[in-house]
């Protein structure tokens, strides 16, 4: 796996590849890409070394770790997560190791949490995931207040950021892949049948960019906009998408985006107190490169979402 602060993406490694074959020095380039020249020539080395399958992600994971715990202890930690469903500061004690000893191994294992688990037989439960990219994207809008100039509540106080009437709101189009997590976000001012079918056609286009080339399905919520649609329906036949509803009522058939959202409200929306409506937009953008290639996602083993799509692309050519 690329490291979670890499420059470069494998897409990044090609465009510095395609760059020095033309002539240009690898100083200049290193400089224009925003990285260093002997990470420049590693990739250019690997290149030459072993063509295209030198540019691909790799395992930072040591060959050894000659202090990792015995085999046999894990498994009598597992053994009393299961049985018991004790938890790391019990287990502890019994098998002697410390607490956060006891949580790692319970972690590389998915027994750390127990609504993982099945209570009765301790078996751990699959999680729904699709296997391939482009499988399933999941698409929901997020309501929020405009900020007025100046700032709102968060800036001034509660009683000088009052809100303003008349402020409206903006709302938030994202779409989320299934199996890779990448995700994709607009602002717009309103959530109409035009605005939705637009921002599909965008968000295709941004997935296929990144190397999800078809799209399969789309699971909304039963918006009118997304049930009665026309221009909707329009986009997902011109895509060969299927359009699949939620059932009514029932938020959790569309979690992972509904995930993302609170994502995107606690590590963009309300990460700070932005001064102009404007300003928390221009934010966006930053906030969905670092989701996409460099936060770490705990249902993705600690690897940011593009690495699943670098690593499908690999594995079906």
């Amino acid at each position: 796996m690329s490291h979670r602060n890499a420059r470069l993406t494998v897409f990044g490694r090609r465009l510095l590849v395609a760059r020095v074959r033309s002539g240009r020095p690898v100083a200049h380039v290193a400089a224009e890409m925003g990285i260093s020249r002997a990470t420049a020539h590693k990739w250019i080395r690997r290149w030459r070394t072993e063509g295209e399958a030198g540019l691909q992600d790799r395992s930072s994971r040591p060959r050894t770790t000659p202090h990792r715990t015995a085999s046999a202890v894990e498994d009598r930690v597992c053994d009393l997560r299961r049985s018991r469903k004790l938890g790391p500061a019990r287990i502890g004690p019994i098998v002697g190791l410390p607490t956060s000893t006891v949580h790692r191994i319970l972690t590389r294992h998915r027994l750390n949490r127990l609504a993982w688990i099945d209570r009765p037989t301790g078996a751990v439960i699959r999680r729904y995931e699709r296997e391939r990219p482009g499988e399933l994207i999941h698409v929901d809008v997020k309501k929020l207040g405009r900020i007025p100039d100046g700032g709102g509540h968060k800036t001034n106080g509660r009683e000088a950021g009052r809100p303003i009437r008349g402020m409206g709101f903006d709302y938030v189009h994202s779409a989320v892949d299934d199996h890779s997590r990448l995700a994709y976000s607009e602002i717009h001012p309103d959530e109409k049948v035009a605005t939705c079918a637009g921002f599909l056609t965008r968000a295709a286009a941004f997935f296929h960019a990144q190397g999800i080339d078809r799209i399969e399905r789309v699971l909304t919520d039963n918006a009118w906009a997304y049930r009665k649609g026309l221009a909707w329906k329009e986009v997902l036949a011109d895509l060969g998408a299927a359009g699949k509803l939620t059932r009514a009522y029932r938020p959790q058939t569309n979690g992972k985006v509904e995930r993302f959202n609170r994502t995107l409200l606690d590590e963009w929306a309300y990460l700070r107190p932005y001064t102009s409506n404007t300003e928390r937009t221009q934010a966006l953008a930053d906030f969905l490169h670092t989701y996409n290639h460099h936060r770490c996602h705990t249902a993705l083993g600690g690897n940011p979402p593009i690495t699943r799509v670098n690593n499908a692309a690999s594995q079906y050519t």
